[in-house]
């Protein structure tokens, strides 16, 4: 696997799980919904630490700043 995601798409990845994740330790979220956004979060943290996102392979996005 190669990189395909840069630093601020990591963070902003990681910020919105954060606040999925606080939405729903406060119940603002509940139900269904809840556990969708929970999944999503989960899968933005985990593409986040790998740095790889396989729907950008698929749409050919590469936000990582290429080495010179």
């Amino acid at each position: 696997m190669k990189a395909n995601m840069g630093l601020v798409d990591r963070g902003i990845r990681i910020a919105v799980a954060l606040v999925i994740a606080t939405l729903s330790f406060t119940h603002v979220i509940e139900g269904t919904l809840e556990i969708i956004l929970l999944v999503f979060g989960f899968v933005f943290v985990l593409t986040s630490l790998v740095s790889f996102c396989p729907l950008y392979t698929i749409f050919g996005i590469n936000t990582c700043k290429v080495k010179k």
